[in-house]
């Protein structure tokens, strides 16, 4: 029996959607229905519900986007750094083994050698190493809190993308944005982001932290101009065109972060070497985008 917290969410959902692809059994659970924000009510639930493992897809994210967490930092604090800490507590308890969902946004750039950060590379966009969006700084205090941690899983998502038409997804995003940030990063189509986790799990892969992320690295610009080459075939189909608008960009990041965010943000590219090796394969990213821009649906 999976217990997975934060069910309703945009990852949660996902995980839902595997679970029954894949017929496993799962509690998707909300804080509606049990505060699992405290370490009693959890251990209570974990062990009424019989868990064999549990997956932590709570967290705070901010809408639209992270800006919305320089003013809610209590809550953040909550969802992203605490949380974890709880969910470690019950699961230790218990004796349950879990995997929690981490992001990738505690890295900027590259590393100095030019290669993708690796998991066991500090982070330098964090409250440690600034300056970084209060956002980053709490996830990356979150794995802290998971330090030395037993029987855990730590999924580190990078810039979600499918073919459903989401606030969260990263190409929802570029269609809704009036001007664009063009940069390089590392980014996680959902589902297989998903299915990476639960095989990773199901298949016996050793505990620890991951990067699950499509390997490769993509471009607003790339993006936006496969965009565009797919709206065009539509047209000449005769259908519907949901990328017919044209992308306009900042000039720099420094403009960005004058006249459009509150915050800087996290642009980086990780290294997906120890996911493989432990058999935790990924499409490549061009092939996973691709795919994502051809499902995605038409305006009605």
């Amino acid at each position: 029996m999976i217990v997975l917290l934060g069910g309703r969410g945009y990852v949660g959902n996902a995980f839902q959607r595997c679970f029954v692809r894949r017929g496993l059994a799962f509690k998707a659970i909300s804080r509606a229905q049990t505060d699992y924000t405290r370490v009693g009510s959890l251990t209570e639930l974990l062990r009424e519900s019989g868990a064999t493992f549990v997956i932590n897809a709570a967290g705070y994210t901010g809408k639209p986007n992270v800006d919305a967490c320089e003013d809610h930092r209590a809550d953040c604090l909550l969802g992203n750094a605490v949380l974890p800490g709880i969910v470690r507590e019950a699961c230790e308890e218990v004796g349950v083994p879990w995997g929690h969902v981490s992001s990738g946004c505690i890295y900027s750039g590259r590393r100095e050698d030019g290669a993708g950060f690796r998991e066991d590379d500090s982070p330098n966009f964090s409250f440690r190493s600034g300056p970084c969006s209060f956002y980053s700084g709490s996830k990356a205090l979150g794995e802290e809190v998971l330090e030395g941690a037993k029987r855990c899983y730590v999924w580190r998502l990078r810039i979600p993308f499918e073919a459903r038409d989401s606030e969260r997804n990263y190409l929802s995003k570029l269609l809704r944005y009036d001007r664009l940030l063009d940069a390089e990063n590392s980014v996680s189509h959902l589902d297989d982001f998903v299915e990476a986790a639960v095989h990773g799990w199901r298949s016996g892969a050793p505990f620890g932290v991951y990067h699950l992320t499509n390997p490769g690295t993509v471009t607003a610009r790339q993006v936006t101009d496969w965009m565009h080459e797919e709206g065009e075939q539509r047209q000449e189909r005769g259908e519907a065109n949901p990328f017919a608008q044209e992308f306009a960009f900042f000039d720099s990041e420094e403009e960005f972060l004058r006249v459009a965010a509150k915050t800087p943000r996290s642009n980086c590219v990780l290294d997906t070497t120890k996911a493989a090796e432990a058999g935790i394969v990924m499409r490549p990213v061009e092939e996973a985008m691709n795919e994502a821009i051809r499902m995605f649906p038409s305006p009605r």
